[in-house]
């Protein structure tokens, strides 16, 4: 029987996607302190990003168009973290064994979140309907 999904917390996607945020945090601690405004900051950022408008769009699924804006969002959050990865890799601040496992996780994240908004209607509240978790 598949997991009942109340928050975004329980999305697969999310929990894949904060996993990937972590350590790209970790990893990127070692990166070089003249790294720290550029690199470091913004693969940190896109990559926490991604979380963000998922929660975001787990929020707004009472409007379909809402919905899939911020997910879109957090598509394009996904594929600017794998360029950051591949500047990491050629700037010889990450190992390709730990890049590549990276762009992976990320591939995966895309994968999911292009199948959300191509199946919207299936993620979106019937128009009126509250969430479970917005009712007191």
């Amino acid at each position: 029987m598949a997991q009942k999904i109340t928050t975004h917390r329980d999305l697969q996607v999310y929990q894949k996607a904060f996993d990937s945020a972590m350590t790209i945090f970790e990893l990127s601690k070692s990166f070089p302190k003249e790294e720290t405004y550029s690199l470091t900051d913004q693969i940190r950022r896109s990559s926490r990003s991604v979380c963000a408008n998922l929660a975001e769009a787990w929020r707004k699924r009472r409007y379909e168009a809402h919905f899939i804006s911020k997910l879109s969002d957090a598509e394009s959050e996904a594929a600017e973290t794998q360029v950051w990865i591949e500047f990491a890799v050629k700037c010889k601040y990450l190992k390709r064994e730990d890049a590549l496992a990276l762009y992976k996780a990320y591939d995966q994240i895309l994968i999911t979140m292009v199948s959300m908004i191509n199946h919207s209607a299936s993620w979106t509240l019937p128009s009126g309907q509250k969430s479970k978790s917005s009712r007191k």
